[in-house]
């Protein structure tokens, strides 16, 4: 397990809404570490995860950086594949705050897992959703993008530490109907964190809304100021502070010990319908693989039903998700296992085609 510094009494990992004490506490509390840094293992990489509220400039950031330096916590690592955007203060801007992104397109089109092979993070935070809820999208499919997001994460990480934010408000001048949105669907969050949160990737909800003004905390009625990061990174830092406190499993995908795949679609046979696919598993990295996870997603609203050679976890929006079988997931550098499946489709389908990807384990992790 790593650490950012030792802690007496040493905490646990808090299970979703445990943090509810913490997150009550007046935003100017100050939190008093127990023990001074001190680490010699790797840096814990925490990715925070968003739209522009993270990322243009996302300052909340900087804030949140700085007080947890102050606090003891120096063997952090922020991570993503954006770098600093601004902000007037030294601190640690990698991050994976897309402008304009919603979460639903960012789960449709698959964006996260090249994401998150490119940095490996132990933790994620997100506060992800707000222009999905500005585009008026139900929240239920907006829930179902943040179990694929999820899915995803545990996929490259599966003892990954999730930190879900019930979105700050919104009030834009060209939205009247977007105050109560954001209210109906933050009362959603909870029940689906508690649904989704595992032992081993336990998730922790954080409430972003509750003391946040949009005339005294934004710009704009949806964009923080420098009151709105203030509060913003006062509402992380308990809840980011306890996860680092319990530690984070050591990352199984350190130096020398990640294996790597890729996985490719083929059509063997169709029929009005619904067609015959499988999906081809290749190790293409210099490290035997113990095991494999393939994610599919059939185009067309094609629906993924008997499966073999793989166990098959079908997500409400058609998302496969299969595991190798006891018996072909060792892979030794290039070698290669397919499975096959049976789907059915409309008949305005048109041609069988899926987005496939693949994580691979390493062995011992």
């Amino acid at each position: 397990m790593r650490r950012t510094r030792r802690s007496s009494p040493r905490l646990r990992i808090l299970p979703v809404l445990g943090l509810l004490a913490a997150l009550l506490l007046p935003l100017g509390s100050t939190f008093a570490p127990s023990a001074t840094a001190a680490s010699a293992a790797d840096p814990v990489r925490v990715m925070p995860l968003g739209d522009s509220i993270t990322g243009s400039p996302g300052c909340w950031r900087a804030v949140l950086w700085n007080r947890l330096l102050n606090s003891g916590y120096t063997d952090i690592d922020f991570v993503g594949t954006l770098p600093p955007q601004g902000c007037g203060q030294a601190h640690d801007g990698d991050n994976e705050g897309h402008g304009g992104e919603l979460a639903t397109n960012a789960a449709d089109q698959n964006l996260l897992p090249g994401r998150l092979a490119a940095t490996r993070p132990d933790i994620v935070v997100m506060h992800f959703g707000t222009n999905d809820v500005w585009s008026s999208i139900a929240p239920d499919r907006i829930l179902a993008a943040y179990t694929k997001l999820v899915t995803q994460m545990r996929a490259s990480n599966p003892d990954m530490r999730i930190l879900v934010a019930q979105l700050i408000p919104m009030n834009p001048a060209s939205c009247a109907a977007c105050a109560q949105r954001v209210v109906d669907f933050n009362a959603r969050i909870p029940d689906w964190a508690r649904a989704t949160s595992t032992q081993r990737s336990p998730i922790t909800v954080v409430d972003q809304w509750t003391g946040f003004s949009t005339p005294a905390d934004t710009y704009d009625g949806v964009h923080p100021n420098a009151s709105g990061d203030a509060k913003i990174a006062a509402r992380w830092f308990p809840a980011l502070a306890a996860v680092l406190d319990a530690g984070v499993p050591q990352d199984p995908g350190g130096p020398g010990e990640p294996a790597a795949c890729t996985a490719r679609f083929r059509a063997v046979s169709t029929w009005q319908g619904g067609y015959q696919g499988e999906v081809t598993v290749t190790n293409t990295s210099a490290s035997a693989a113990s095991g494999w996870t393939a994610t599919v997603v059939p185009a067309g609203g094609a629906r993924i039903g008997q499966l073999w050679n793989g166990t098959l976890t079908t997500a409400a929006d058609g998302t496969a998700t299969v595991t190798n079988a006891a018996w072909n997931g060792a892979l030794a550098p290039g070698a290669s296992a397919t499975f096959g499946f049976v789907a059915t489709a409309p008949a305005t389908a048109g041609a069988p085609a899926a987005t496939v990807t693949c994580t691979a384990k390493s062995p011992g992790a």
